[in-house]
């Protein structure tokens, strides 16, 4: 374990000089409230809450945190699912909420220049306003933060045809863990001028520096959409009916597969929509095409009618209305909150190319089955990216604790066998730490590593995450 310095009431008092003495907190209340994300039942208090305003502030406050040694944890919406945002080490828990203003929407660029404390619904519902698309589209989008989705290279519903959260950024502004502040790119779609800062920064979940403005690129807004839905009698089939819609040249603004328990959960959760379940369903893909002409899309709804027609399948439900498709929607996107309200769970954020899928789901049945734990599957089925929530259900706490982590690690080295890896859009953080030796060989990890400790000589922002323990902060 590293060893940091705790906080006194000298660093205290200059923290209340750099912020004012209203936005730092030190009540249990606070510090419990922002020590847990949604990662399982995880709580990681900060010794203070720090809400700052600005980049100047951030920087102050990490020339302070560099100077005495105080470990700082970025801390956004608190929506995430693998404990990037938690204070493992307790020192200084960096709440950038207060950063919350959309900068400039520039209409005749497509770019949008924004704070990383905005909702992304609230940034997608702005830009829409002036006919534009931002379209990263994760699951919690009504409540997490753009700069989350930053640190975790978020994906969502709708990657499968318009990619990931990196491929919008255009330029960062960062403060360093040494309070430096930098641009890491230009404003400009291409750029080809030294390493690329901006793409190494997304995606590296608040370790390398803090993300204080952002340059997104946006897309014009689309007109239309049809979206269906879709019950298979058999849940591999469903699997592989995703590969072969790809195959006659259909590419889906969204594809998602659900299991018939994450269905009839959500179904007892929320009153999103009745859909009728009929005995023998397995599962579901929901499948949406979008653009601007009605009749091409009607034309791509038909011809995947022509491919899931080749499996056993029930009546396809189609979403004539704005309300039915909202609706739809609700119930894809309360899967992880209804499967939480139920038991203990674990959810891990699998991907693999997606004609593998098949083989995935299968195999994770298979270990549940040999280890003795349920799961419910479900995910961006387009990108091959399955979410596995392993239920605790009347497991024991020692076989929680014991059995269940080696089914996750044969799920991982079945996944990393079929070309995948750990994580498609959840990040590592604190829970997949260890398990990164499966995916990484440790020259791989020794020089993320070591670009780490460039970044962050003294390993003091968000120390525990990413990499395992055997290589931890003792060698920064």
């Amino acid at each position: 374990m590293k060893t940091y310095r705790t906080l006194t009431n000298d660093i205290i008092e200059q923290l209340k000089q750099i912020v004012s003495e209203s936005f730092v907190f030190l009540d249990e209340e606070t510090r419990t409230a922002y020590g847990k994300d949604h990662t399982e039942d995880l709580v990681f208090p900060p010794a203070v809450v720090v809400k700052p305003k600005s980049a100047q502030e951030i920087s102050q406050i990490m020339k302070l945190a560099n100077e005495y040694l105080i470990p700082v944890t970025p801390i956004g919406a608190r929506t995430g699912l693998s404990g990037g945002m938690l204070s493992v080490y307790q020192g200084i828990g960096l709440s950038l909420e207060r950063m919350n203003e959309i900068l400039n929407i520039d209409t005749d660029n497509l770019q949008v220049i924004t704070q990383p404390g905005v909702i992304t619904q609230v940034l997608q519902d702005a830009v829409l306003e002036k006919g534009l698309f931002y379209p990263v589209d994760p699951s919690s989008k009504g409540s997490c933060f753009i700069g989350g989705n930053i640190a975790e290279n978020s994906g969502g519903a709708r990657a499968v045809k318009y990619g990931v959260t990196k491929d919008y950024v255009l330029n960062l502004e960062v403060v360093l863990p040494n309070g430096e502040i930098i641009e890491t790119g230009a404003n400009t779609l291409k750029n080809s001028t030294g390493y690329n800062l901006t793409q190494l920064m997304v995606g590296s979940e608040g370790t390398l520096g803090i993300v204080t403005k952002i340059v997104l690129k946006l897309l014009s807004k689309n007109d239309f959409n049809v979206l269906m839905l879709v019950p298979f009698y058999d849940m591999n089939e469903a699997a592989k009916a995703v590969s072969e819609i790809f195959k006659v040249g259909i590419v889906p603004s969204a594809l998602e597969f659900m299991e018939r328990d994450a269905i009839d959960w959500t179904l007892k959760f929320t009153d999103a929509i009745e859909i009728g379940l009929k005995d023998g369903i397995q599962a579901h893909l929901l499948i949406e095409v979008d653009g601007n002409y009605q009749d091409v899309l009607f034309a791509q709804a038909e011809k995947i009618m022509e491919v899931v027609e080749q499996f056993r399948i029930d009546e396809v439900f189609y979403a004539e209305t704005e309300e039915q498709k909202n609706a739809l929607w609700k119930l894809r996107r309360n899967v992880a909150e209804a499967v939480k309200s139920h038991t203990i769970y674990k959810e891990e954020d699998t991907v693999v190319p997606r004609y593998e899928l098949p083989a995935l789901l299968k195999a994770v049945k298979e270990i549940g089955a040999k280890y003795g734990f349920k799961s419910i599957c479900y995910g961006h089925a387009g990108d091959g990216n399955l979410h596995v929530n392993i239920i605790k259900g009347d497991l024991t706490d020692e076989q929680w604790q014991n059995d269940v982590p080696k089914g996750i690690t044969e799920i991982f080295e079945k996944t990393v066998a079929l070309k995948g890896t750990l994580s498609g859009e959840h990040g590592i953080g604190l829970v997949q730490k260890n398990y990164m030796p499966i995916a990484f060989s440790d020259i791989s990890l020794q020089l993320m590593k070591n670009i780490k400790n460039v970044f962050d000589s003294k390993g003091i922002l968000n120390p525990g995450k990413i990499f395992p323990d055997n290589f931890s902060e003792n060698s920064y």
